[in-house]
Parts: structure tokens; sequence; C-alpha cells
């Protein structure tokens, strides 16, 4: 165990530092006494080691609050028996060969007592020189930090008094007033700063509406191939989760009506925009007959919106929330996708009683954001440099986009079937009959890229002809890097 922090330069412990020394003064020992078997104690447990400086005579007393001459004949009782040397002029120290050290018994290395739910499994270790592309994020290279920390500089010292003690576990206000604006002038949402929580991430977002939304055993519906750790906050709080399959047209309408018969459903999750993984959109005609479902039944339609910022192709559709007359859309969007995971900024925009009970469970675990950071991304999005960020992301990302595309048909061949998405920040590769994917996937991470074959989305964990690769965070040298170690990978195995 480690003895004292101890400034060896000088050979006397920081200041400050303090053995764990209790006076009891009921104690039928005198105190020198207490002292002196407290500090044995110390060396004993290996708190204080062999040549560790003790503190002087003088601050040991001002610290237990005793007279000088009372640590003094604790220390002489310490050196007659072994345990401490004092050299005039340089105080005292623990003795080289202290006369006998207690057995300790070490720490344990497991726990003496039970944990509920058993904890996923563990990633396996990943080689060095990793290009991780299992998943598109933004480049945190081309995150606008002098701007960002003007904007911070500028929350944290303008009204000093007001950042530091603001509390809100909604959100900081500013915040919340403009990612309303946002919402209203790109995805056509009819949105308000009292219907929106700022949360850490979209990750906290799931967590906290599945525990204002459910009660144990409630059933809620997601797509089966899907966001797996949404599907665990619901599961968390105590859902029984059901699939249902997704096709060309996104999640099956129809299936979920068939489930709606036989179950009570609270909430379907659901990726419309760009499915996760596979990019497809949900068709014109399922997104009506969803909201009709969702009004009939009463359920919750958490709708995931995480990268709508970045379309390159065509016109994207509105959000369920924008044709939300009902208030049963619950909004979920993320802007750790623009700047960069590390900024863990999430959102909720949904009815003002869903957004109230949110606010009381955050209370519970995570008292508030961080409201410096969520007034300075507020002053970004007010002046504009949000926009022109992505403004500028979208020509970059256009461009990776299309170089790891035509990258991949040039590596893999037939092997696989790649088109360009319409937006956002990955690929869904689609691979051919007779390519084991897990095996893909496995044999490329010997090779250095770390992507995502299909069961890791699957509801069921089995296999889907599939790998997604995200393309945002990379340069175009190294994505075409990228295809050339899967081609590497797919023909170790035998493939073209």
């Amino acid at each position: 165990m480690p003895g004292p922090p101890t400034d060896r330069r000088r050979g006397a412990p920081l200041a400050g530092w303090t053995p764990t020394i209790f006076l009891d003064p009921k104690s039928r020992h005198p105190v020198f006494v207490q002292i002196s078997r407290a500090l044995q104690g110390e060396i004993e447990r290996g708190r204080l080691r062999p040549g560790d400086a003790l503190p002087g005579y003088r601050t040991l007393a001002d610290q237990l609050g005793v007279s000088r001459n009372t640590v003094m004949a604790a220390f002489r009782e310490l050196q007659d028996q072994g345990w401490v040397v004092s050299t005039p002029g340089e105080g005292s120290k623990v003795a080289p060969a202290p006369p006998s050290r207690a057995a300790v018994a070490p720490p344990a290395e497991g726990m003496g007592f039970d944990l509920g739910t058993p904890a996923g499994p563990e990633d396996p270790p990943a080689p060095g020189h990793l290009l991780r592309v299992g998943s598109g994020i933004p480049d945190p290279r081309l995150l606008p930090g002098a701007a960002l920390a003007r904007a911070y500089r500028r929350a944290l010292t303008l009204n000093k008094q007001s950042a530091l003690t603001m509390e809100d576990a909604q959100g900081h206000p500013r915040l919340r007033e403009a990612l309303a604006a946002m919402l209203s002038a790109t995805r056509g949402i009819a949105a308000a700063p009292e219907r929106v929580i700022v949360t850490r991430g979209s990750q906290m977002a799931y967590f906290l509406a599945a525990h204002a939304l459910v009660a144990p055993g409630d059933a809620v519906v997601v797509e089966a191939l899907g966001h797996r750790s949404a599907w665990e906050a619901f599961a968390r709080a105590g859902a029984r989760c059901l699939a249902v399959p997704v096709d060309r047209d996104g999640l099956d309408v129809e299936a979920l009506e068939a489930l709606l018969e036989q179950h009570r459903v609270r909430a379907v999750l659901v990726s419309p925009q760009r499915h996760y993984p596979t990019l497809v959109t949900l068709s014109p005609a399922r997104r009506e007959r969803l909201l009709e479902l969702a009004t009939q039944h009463r359920l919750a339609v958490l709708e995931n919106d995480q990268d709508s910022e970045f379309q390159y192709d065509g016109q994207p559709l509105a959000p369920l929330a924008a044709a939300d007359l009902a208030g049963v859309v619950v909004h979920v969007g993320t802007l750790s996708k623009v700047f960069t995971p590390g900024l863990r900024l999430g959102l909720v925009h949904g009815p003002v009683p869903l957004i109230a009970r949110m606010k009381e469970l955050r209370l519970v675990f995570d008292r508030q954001g961080d409201l410096v950071l969520e007034r300075a991304m507020a002053e970004l999005m007010e002046d504009g440099e949000l926009t022109r960020h992505l403004n500028k992301m979208q020509q970059v990302y256009r461009r990776r986009r299309d170089v790891l595309v035509a990258a991949l048909r040039r590596e893999l061949g037939d092997a696989v079937r790649v088109e360009p998405p319409s937006g956002g920040l990955a690929l869904w590769v689609e691979v051919a009959d007779g390519v084991d994917v897990d095996r893909l996937a496995a044999r490329a991470l010997e090779l250095g890229v770390a992507v995502q074959p299909g069961r890791q989305f699957a509801f069921d964990a089995r296999p889907v002809p599939g790998l997604r690769i995200g393309f945002s965070n990379y340069p175009e040298p190294e994505l075409e890097e990228v295809a050339r170690r899967l081609g590497a990978a797919l023909r170790s195995l035998g493939g073209p």
C-alpha cells in the first residue's frame, strides 16, 4: 500500500497530511500512548514505510490539539521499541527495519456482496494503430476549438456568479431556447423551450425517458435491427422489449399493429429518418400509420434523430415530431454528432409533463449538466457558428463518403454492395452470400480496422449480412487504408 504523500526531495510529508490518529478522552491509556500506538499501526498497515519522514513534533501537536511534550513522549516510546529513528536537525523517520510488521491481508479482489443484473460482456482488446470506423462520429480534429473556447470563456467570466451558481436540471434556458429555435427552423417542429430537456448525450435521454415512461413488465417495441444501448436503457427500467422487423421501407408497421393486438405496449423506438444501422428511411405511408396507431393506443413514439444535420443529397423527410398533432412523439437528438462525442450534449423534445418527469428523475443522480458549456453552446448557435461549422462539415464529410464508397467497391468488388447514403456519418455495406460477416469483421480487427458486423445490431443476435462503417472521423488517405485492410481481410478468408 502507498505511504503518505511525501516530497522525497525534502524528506518531509507534504503539508496537510495527518496520520490516522483518533484520540479517545475516555480511554484508560495516556494520550502519548494512544499516539504512539496509532503511529505504530500506520507502520504495520504499510501506510508509513521504512524511511518515510514523520511530521515534526510541533506540527503533529497542532494537528492533534495536544502539547508538544505529549508528542515528544510518544516518539520516545516509538524510538525505544525500534519503530522510529530520530536524528538532530533532520527529524524522525520510520526505522529502516521495524521490529515486526503485522501480517496484513491484501485487499479482496472480489466483492463481499452480490450485484443485481449481470453486466454485459467486455470488449475484446484492440490492436495498436487501430482505425475505428465501426460507428460514424465527427472528426474531433475539425472541432472549432477557438470559437468554442471563446464562448466558454465568456460564459464563465461575463457573469461568474450566475454561471457558477445556477441550477437547472432541465438545461440552461438559453440553450433550450436555441435548440427550440433550431428544431423549428430545420426540422419543422413546433418546438418550445419548456418542451426541451438538455441531457449528457442521447444515452442519458433514453435512460430518463425509459424510467419516466415504463414500469417493470411493460412492453416496449423496438426495431429488430437497431440501437442496442437504447434497448438496454429500457430493459434496465424493467421493460419487456419486443422486436419488429425492418425492411426497405423501415419499421414494419403491420407487424407492429399485430403486436398491439396481443400486448399492452407503452412505447415504440424508431429511427425514421435514417434507420440505425441500415440507413433506410421510414416511408411516408408507414409514418402516417405509425402516428395513427400511437394516437389510437396511446403509445409514446421515441424518434431517434441523431445525425439529420448532415444531408448531402436530396431533401430529407420531416421528422415524425413535425406531424405530431396528438402529443405522442418524443424527439431525441444530440449535439455530440455535430462537434465531437466528448461534448456530451443531447436533447429531448416532448410533451411538458414528460419533460417535467424526466427533470425530476435526473435530480436523483445528476442534478444538472455542465451549464457553463451549455451557455457557451447556446452562444455558438445564436452567433451562427454552429451553422457555419455544419456547412463546412457537409463538404468535408461528403468527400469522405465518396472516397470510402469508391475504395470499398474497388477493394472488395462483388463481395459487397454499397451505396452512398443521402446523409449521416456512416455506410451500411451489404455483404454477398457466402461471405461470413463475423469472420470478416474479426479478421479486419486483427489487421487494425474495427467495423461493426450486423449481428451487433440484431435483437436476436443472429448473423446479419452487413457491416456498418463510419466515414466521418478519418481523412481520405486513412479511409483508403480502411478499404485496403478490409480487402486483405476478405482475401485471407478465401474471398475474391
